[in-house]
């Protein structure tokens, strides 16, 4: 086990993960920038080093100098929290080659799943329900009218590299996905400079159901049931609940097993969460993965008595999982 680890992060994540590495008797090392000098996580911790002025661009996103700080504590690993670099399959790369252990999924599965037309090309060689579409990049307006046709309305107009509701139109006609496509791509273009975007059936009446999971280094994986987060405002999550009061304890195992499914295809190690689209008949889809630790992990602690980050360290020490998938607690 480490004896030392460092937080690449700030705030209430930083706070987290010392929380869990004191409780296992594991030194940590906080980074803060200047506005982050009096913090909470840079006092928590054991160590405290400075990475440079206040935007994060020039400290917490800089690689080198988190890398540096690694080496000049004797950090043995480090742990990205949420944001950030924590799905930067460079940094994570880059990390490994350093010699540090980064508590984290290794840097081909966070490349896999981070292009969301090449994981949905994953997910569907997986044997994963993937919702119908075409995930090739859409070159035309008039393409994209011909698609959406084809699938038939309403369909959903999506940017590859999008996030947080940035590249994301809904078409009921001919009209609106012609419209629809071409603000689509210069919004992408603008917010990721990735001008792919791909076209989808909406699902009507959706909810938005994740799944937890949990996998190691020796071929394990489970799933620690679901959260459900379909209250949401401008595509952003509100509210967190746990289990789910929608879905049946079929659907509940059928999703489960679809999503260890597809974190076994690429080798899945650490902490994950893969997100479906449900349908008001149970019908459920493929999103995306998270490949890191989220926000809302505690409401997964809640329901199950396990604690994540402990768990992404142990499995990042190489253990094995201390857990198989018929000892999860729902509670």
């Amino acid at each position: 086990m480490f004896t030392k680890i460092l937080i690449a992060n700030r705030g209430e994540i930083a706070c987290r993960v010392i929380k869990t590495a004191r409780k296992m008797g594991i030194q940590t090392v906080a980074v803060y920038s200047d506005a982050d000098r009096e913090a909470r996580h840079a006092k928590l911790a054991d160590e405290a080093v400075h990475i440079g002025p206040a935007p994060s661009r020039e400290s917490y996103l800089v690689a080198d100098k988190i890398i540096a700080a690694c080496k000049q504590t004797g950090a043995q690993a480090l742990h990205p929290g949420y944001g950030f670099l924590s799905e930067n399959a460079e940094f994570a790369k880059r990390v490994e080659e350093e010699g540090i252990v980064f508590i984290g999924p290794k840097h081909h599965s966070i490349a896999a799943m981070g292009d969301k037309i090449a994981s949905k090309k994953l997910a569907k060689a997986a044997g994963v329900h993937c919702i119908p579409g075409v995930n090739e990049a859409i070159e035309t307006a008039e393409h994209a009218v011909e698609i959406a046709k084809g699938i038939g309305y309403p369909v959903m107009i999506k940017a590859s590299a999008g996030g947080g509701g940035k590249g994301l139109r809904v078409a009921y006609n001919d009209r609106e996905a012609f419209e629809g496509f071409t603000s689509c791509r210069n919004e992408a273009r603008n917010s990721f400079g990735d001008d792919r975007v791909f076209i989808e059936k909406f699902v009507e009446e959706p909810r938005h159901i994740e799944i937890q999971l949990m996998g190691d280094s020796h071929g394990n994986c489970v799933y620690l049931n679901e959260r459900e987060c379909s209250i949401q405002r401008r595509h952003q999550k509100v509210i967190e609940e746990a289990p789910s009061p929608f879905i049946s304890e079929a659907t509940r195992k059928a999703m489960g097993e679809q999503a260890v499914q597809l974190a076994k295809a690429v080798n899945y190690q650490s902490a994950g969460t893969v997100e479906f689209v449900v349908g008001k008949d149970q019908s459920f889809y493929f999103l995306e993965m998270n490949t890191r630790l989220q926000v809302e992990h505690p409401v997964t602690e809640s329901i199950t008595g396990l604690d994540l980050v402990e768990l992404m360290i142990r499995v990042a020490a190489g253990e094995t999982l201390p857990l198989a998938q018929k000892d999860v607690q729902r509670n």
